[in-house]
């Protein structure tokens, strides 16, 4: 029997990690778009969680009349939501660090668009993910394709329709 020995090559910490990343020899393949999408989709489902359970009323009209949506204010598992951003809000970005406080933050539903948004990005990680592993297969980018059009759909449920069916006037 002939062993044959051959010189690995020294590669640096960021070259192995990267190898590691986009390999296909994974039990589950991770890709670059994975590495945004697994942060992103974390974090879109502990705040759903959290605020499922605990998160307090909503002045969703903008008229100081909060709506509960949370476990701990009274609904059930069918009556329970997560209640959109207020309209005093309106179409803008509504991030943490724009309220004077957590609490404030709360009232006028920032976690609506927090989860939404990482959701969203999440999701088209997903598809880019998908498309990533077939390039790196060599094989044709047909399930990203069609994968797009629930995207769509859910962008549309999710971030244009809550936000456009408000009265502006």
């Amino acid at each position: 029997m002939t062993a044959i020995l051959e010189r690995r090559e020294s590669t640096s910490l960021w070259g192995r990690f990267c190898n590691w990343i986009t390999s296909t020899e994974n039990r589950l393949y991770i890709g670059w778009f994975g590495v945004l999408m697994i942060p992103t989709l974390l974090t879109a489902t502990s705040v759903f969680i959290i605020a499922f359970i605990a998160a307090p009323p909503v002045d969703i009209d903008g008229i100081r009349e909060p709506v509960s949506g949370s476990l701990l204010y009274g609904n059930n598992i069918i009556s329970g939501a997560i209640i959109p951003t207020s309209a005093a809000i309106g179409l803008h970005f509504y991030p943490i660090w724009e309220a004077a406080s957590v609490d404030e933050w709360l009232y006028n539903g920032g976690p609506y668009e927090l989860i939404v948004l990482h959701f969203l990005l999440g999701v088209a990680c997903y598809m880019g993910r998908e498309w990533e592993l077939s390039f790196r297969l060599g094989m044709r980018p047909w399930i990203a394709v069609a994968y797009s059009a629930p995207v769509a759909a859910a962008t549309r449920c999710f971030l244009d329709l809550p936000y456009w069916s408000r009265k502006f006037f």
